[in-house]
């Protein structure tokens, strides 16, 4: 084996094809320098230099490890440096879990914010429900979630993101679609629905039947995610109640309509993390975080 400062001095001599020029870079004097040079041949049991009377000349074996040696040397520089980078959650991988429903609200400023003001933080994406969020925080398998409530307070640390209403997706051609006031739940007790998932959504389900009753003959289909309900709305197979940023979505055929009886901040979607986690990313990441929190409470 050979030493990182054998590594260093034979760049140097390489690179300067003269002894004294190379130990006068590395400050140090000529005989150690060739003592070193000498070392490193003798390790390796290949000739890396041929001497000469006006300085050196590399070897054919020389060429291709001093291309192997400048490699070595940097990433032997880079490393202390990017270890603080590390240490500091400057560099890193942030592994985020997030809704289906976020992918279009909240999760593209995040990612976009992340991306300019920490460009050394990767960012790992994962779409699932909130129930395995949570499981995936408690096992470390994420760092951070985009989840809908409820959870445990005394499991996981949260900030609120964004707030906003359930409406009513209503197929183009649908009498109520050229409604200028709001839909009355009321108005809705005849039309057939598209449900959340009793499993997989239990939030939105929870909200829904929270405003209004839902008789089971009345369910066409049930599915755990937004963008599925929203095509089949627009499919002609019935009308469903989803979150105000399903607007975003831009389906053709589909017009989004406000529900009369739902709060403008009824819908919730918080960020959460484990307080005890341990990767410095997260740490870096959580001001701009809350900072999109504070900003949608403004907004």
């Amino acid at each position: 084996m050979f030493t990182l400062d054998q590594a260093r001095a034979f760049v140097a001599v390489a690179e300067e094809l003269h002894f004294g020029r190379a130990a006068d870079r590395l400050h140090m004097t000529q005989p150690p320098l060739s003592r070193q040079i000498q070392k490193l041949e003798r390790a390796l049991g290949v000739v890396l230099l041929l001497r000469e009377s006006r300085g050196v000349r590399l070897t054919e074996a020389g060429r291709a490890f001093l291309d192997e040696c400048r490699h070595l040397v940097t990433k032997a520089e880079q490393a202390p440096r990017q270890a603080r980078l590390i240490a500091a959650g400057e560099v890193g991988l942030l592994r985020l879990g997030y809704t289906a429903g976020s992918a279009f609200s909240i999760l593209g400023p995040l990612v976009a914010s992340i991306r300019e003001e920490l460009p050394g933080v990767a960012v790992e994406l994962d779409e699932m429900v909130t129930a395995r969020q949570l499981g995936d925080l408690r096992s470390g398998r994420i760092d951070i979630g985009l989840a809908r409530p409820p959870f445990d307070a005394d499991e996981v640390e949260s900030t609120l993101l964004l707030t906003e209403a359930l409406m009513v997706a209503v197929p183009g051609d649908h009498p109520l679609a050229l409604r200028d006031a709001p839909i009355s739940s009321s108005e809705l007790r005849g039309e057939p629905l598209i449900m959340h998932s009793p499993e997989q959504a239990r939030y939105f389900r929870d909200l829904v039947t929270g405003l209004m009753d839902v008789r089971d003959d009345q369910i066409s289909h049930t599915s755990s995610q937004v963008l599925t309900m929203v095509a089949l709305v627009a499919a002609g197979q019935g009308l469903a109640l989803v979150p105000e940023s399903a607007r975003r979505l831009g389906m053709a055929g589909v017009n989004i309509l406000p529900l009369r009886e739902s709060p403008v901040d009824l819908v919730q979607l918080h960020a959460v993390w484990r307080g005890d986690s341990t990767n410095p990313a997260l740490s870096t990441v959580l001001p701009l975080v809350r900072r999109l929190g504070e900003q949608a409470a403004k907004g």
